[in-house]
This record gives structure tokens, C-alpha cells and sequence, in this order.
């Protein structure tokens, strides 16, 4: 088990920044707008010969019983809690303020090791405000710049007797480079290694409920919940274990239409939103079940499926419906026609505030994985396409025959097939679609995105020579 260290202070004194900066990637959002951060995120930190679980907090400041603020303030002492140390960040430059003492009393109370960290203290601005840390009675306090890594010499001095040095720790696979790592093995489905998490990615319109539902998921109050809409800001993942399979959730934060979204920091989360879209599995698209199947939700399962991710749609609020059975029968069949793309794709009902339906969505998260890392042997696909070819070959284009002599799947993660033959450039984007429904029918590949590339043999005739046959080589 590695340590674990929350980073603690007021508004905007650079606790993303210093987060940032200790996992060595831009995971939380940065602004100069105060209290960008509200959920509290963890990553791996690395610090010279250190490695230790870092976590990020929302900025400490009093606030009214009930407000947003106050569960902001919650979250962070729910994280100064679990903490076994704290890094306490002021501001340098602007020396100590009347709100850093109390909280400075706070952290002293939690009787746990307290490292003050004085931070923007690059230039002699700064150093002037370092010295009136002393003031706080945290110790010495270390002069840091986030911003450009000065000091963190210092840090590490300071956390190894803390933390101690242990060897050969993992690498933290929030956003992995590769998401597909693929083989060539013929198989029906490729699983992922058993001790990778199934990452699986939460997103949806504003006060879908998104928060909610994991929380309800895991069983606490992890992530910042309110009937405000846009509390949630970063991508924050949870770790959670469902019938001994471990899964990473990802939270993000509430799409709306591109036209609407005007402020930097909501293009940032949005942003930020996305990329937890890019590195997840599967993608569950959380509908209000009172208004569902707005133009921006199939705008957001358009881009997932752009992106070939395996796409599951949770009917969120499902208590507040009348008429369940008939209204769920009308909206599966409502999603069919408005996703063609996706067609089969599981529509599961739910609730995340009363906890009804969590079972059924991750059943069908985990079969929407199945589907996604299906791999059909070539001889069972050949023999599906030679049957098909002989009751609806490809039209004729311009009067030149179009030939398809085979088929591959090269890959799954998603299903991706490659048709061999002459004239395929020529072939018409509604054959491709109808091979495309009968795959998914066939091999029963239902609510997942499919590839089909092309591979046309070379012209002997194009350059003037003509060699009697074609060539079959890739282009």
C-alpha cells in the first residue's frame, strides 16, 4: 500500500497546479478562476525515488450550511480523513491571509504530519510571503513553484521520512497510452488481461444524474452532488469491484450543445470530458427518462461511436415515469430508429437515487464489453459473405463489376473488418451499410460500433503496362 497525500489550502493558492505537476500529466483543470476544483482526485505521484498516492481537494473557505460550497469543504475533509499526510499550500505572493489561519488550525487538529508548502514563491515577491508561513506554526515552510518545478528537491527531503522508498511501483493507467492492444489470435472474444480494470465512462447532458449514479454505485458519497446543474467539472475516476471484476468509473462532466458553451472553463471540462471518452471501453450515456432522446443525446452518442467505444443508454429517473412498461417499450424502439449506427444498443431503466436498475446496467455494461472485443474467425466470415454475395452481390458502378473475393477481421476493440477485391473504391455507402446490419444481425453484434475498410488490388493497366493480372497488394 503506498502513502497517500492531500494536498489542502484555500482557493486558487495552485493545489491542481502542485497536482498536476506530482503525477507528471495535465489530469485536473487549471484556471485563474477560484474553486475550479470540487471533487476530490487522486493519481500516482512521483517525486525522485518516491511513490505515493497524491490527492487533489477543493479549496477550503467557510460557506453556509447546505451550499455548494460547503459540500465542496465536506469532500475535503472526507480526503484530509483518509489522508496519512498533508500538504498544506498557501500562497507566497500573497503572503498569509485571515482565511489561512483557521484553516491552518484545521489541518494542526487532525493530528496528522503537516508539510507547509509555500507555493508561487519563485522571484523575491514570493520569498517575502514564505517567511510569514512561519507565523502558522506548521514548521518550515518550503518555498515551491508549481508552475515551473522549483523546490521539489526540497518536497522529496521533506516526504521520505514520512513515505520511506519502495521499489518498482506501477505506473498509474488512468488514461493509458494504448486501449486496444490487440493479437492476432483467432478467438471470440479477446478479454483484456484479468487484472486490468474494464474502464467504463459515465457522461450525458447537465443533471442527468452522472454523480449520482456512481455514487450509488459504490455505495458512498464520493463524488459532489446538488440540484445545481454543472457541479461536476474534471473527469474524476472511481475504482470499484462488481461481481469480483474490478472496474475504473469515470465521471465527467455535462455536455451541452457546442453553441451554448461560451466560458473557458466549461470548454475545459467538456474537453476533459471527452478524453475519459477516448481511453474508456464502454461509454453508458445517461438519459432524464422525463426528457429523453434530445437532439444533444444523440449528438453525444454519435461522437462515441465515432470515437468506437461500445455504447450502453442508461434511462436515469426512471421513478419519476408513468406508464413504464409501455413508455420503455416506445423509447427501445425510438432508439433504434434515431441510432441505426448503434442499433441493439441495450436501453436499461434506472434510478441512481433510489439504487433501482444498477444490477441490469452493469449487465449490460459487461456484455456491451463482450460485444466489443468480439473476434470472428475468418472461415465463419467468408461463408457468411459468399452466401450473401450470391442472393445481393454489388451493383455495377459506371458499368464496371465490383468483385469482393474475401473477408478478415484484422481486430476488435471495435469489431473491424477488411473486404479484398477489385473496384472497392467505387463500392456504394449503402452496401457497406447493408453488410455492415448483416454482420450485426449474423454474429449477433448488437450496440456496438463496426469497421469495414476496403483493400483494392492494384491496376495492371495504370501505367500503361499491363501485366494480364492484378495485384493483391495493400494499399
Amino acid at each position: 500500500m503506498t502513502a497517500t497525500v492531500a494536498i489542502i489550502g484555500r482557493p486558487n493558492v495552485g493545489k491542481s497546479t502542485l497536482f498536476n505537476r506530482l503525477v507528471g500529466r495535465k489530469l485536473a483543470l487549471v484556471d485563474d478562476t477560484p474553486g475550479v476544483t470540487r471533487d476530490r482526485r487522486e493519481g500516482l505521484a512521483t517525486l525522485g525515488p518516491l511513490r505515493f498516492t497524491i490527492v487533489d481537494t477543493a479549496g477550503l473557505e467557510d460557506a453556509e450550511e447546505g451550499s455548494l460550497a460547503h459540500r465542496m469543504r465536506a469532500q475535503t475533509e472526507v480526503a484530509m480523513g483518509d489522508a496519512d499526510i498533508i500538504l498544506f499550500v498557501i500562497d507566497a505572493r500573497a503572503g498569509i491571509t485571515p482565511s489561512d489561519r483557521p484553516f491552518a488550525e484545521l489541518v494542526r487538529r487532525s493530528g496528522k504530519p503537516v508539510i507547509l508548502l509555500a507555493n508561487k514563491a519563485e522571484g523575491g515577491k514570493g520569498m517575502a510571503g514564505t517567511y510569514e508561513a512561519y507565523e502558522l506554526g506548521l514548521g518550515d515552510p518550503i518555498p515551491f513553484s508549481a508552475e515551473h518545478g522549483e523546490g521539489t528537491a526540497d518536497l522529496a527531503q521533506a516526504l521520505i521520512p514520512l513515505i520511506g522508498i519502495e521499489d518498482d511501483e506501477d505506473e498509474d493507467d488512468e488514461f493509458p497510452a494504448d486501449a486496444d492492444g490487440e493479437d492476432e489470435a483467432d478467438i471470440d472474444i479477446d478479454h483484456a488481461p484479468p487484472e486490468k480494470p474494464l474502464r467504463v465512462a459515465i457522461v450525458g447532458r447537465p443533471n442527468a444524474g452522472k454523480s449520482t449514479l456512481i455514487n450509488a454505485m459504490i455505495g458512498e458519497d464520493r463524488l459532489l452532488t446538488g440540484p445545481e446543474a454543472g457541479i461536476t467539472r474534471d473527469s474524476i475516476s472511481v475504482d470499484w469491484s462488481w461481481r469480483n471484476r474490478t472496474v475504473k468509473l469515470f465521471d465527467t462532466a455535462g455536455m451541452r450543445k457546442r453553441a451554448r458553451i461560451t466560458e473557458k472553463l466549461e470548454k475545459l471540462s467538456v474537453s476533459d470530458g471527452l478524453r475519459a471518452v477516448r481511453f474508456a471501453e464502454v461509454v453508458v450515456v445517461l438519459l432524464d427518462a422525463t426528457i429523453p432522446f434530445e437532439k444533444q443525446d444523440l449528438t453525444i452518442v454519435d461522437l462515441i461511436e465515432r470515437e468506437g467505444r461500445a455504447v450502453v443508454i442508461g434511462l436515469n429517473k426512471w421513478d419519476l415515469v408513468a406508464d413504464q412498461p409501455g413508455l420503455l417499450k416506445e423509447l427501445r424502439e425510438e432508439c433504434d430508429r434515431m441510432l441505426a449506427q448503434v442499433r441493439g444498443v441495450a436501453c436499461v431503466p434506472l434510478s441512481g437515487l433510489s439504487g433501482q436498475g444498477l444490477e441490469k446496467l452493469m449487465e449490460a455494461v459487461m456484455k456491451a464489453a463482450d460485444v466489443w472485443n468480439t473476434r470472428i474467425s475468418t472461415a465463419r466470415l467468408n461463408k457468411w459473405l459468399a452466401d450473401v454475395l450470391s442472393h445481393h452481390p454489388p451493383p455495377a458502378v459506371s458499368g464496371r463489376r465490383i468483385k469482393i473475393r474475401y473477408m478478415t477481421q484484422p481486430k476488435s476493440r471495435p469489431p473491424t473488418f477488411v473486404l479484398f477485391g477489385n473496384q472497392l473504391n467505387d463500392l456504394p455507402k449503402a452496401y457497406t451499410r447493408y453488410l455492415t446490419h448483416g454482420l450485426r444481425e449474423t454474429f449477433n453484434l448488437p450496440g456496438t460500433p463496426i469497421r469495414i475498410n476496403t483493400r483494392t488490388g492494384d491496376n495492371p493497366y495504370s501505367d500503361g503496362r499491363g501485366s494480364g493480372r492484378d495485384s493483391d497488394k495493400k494499399r
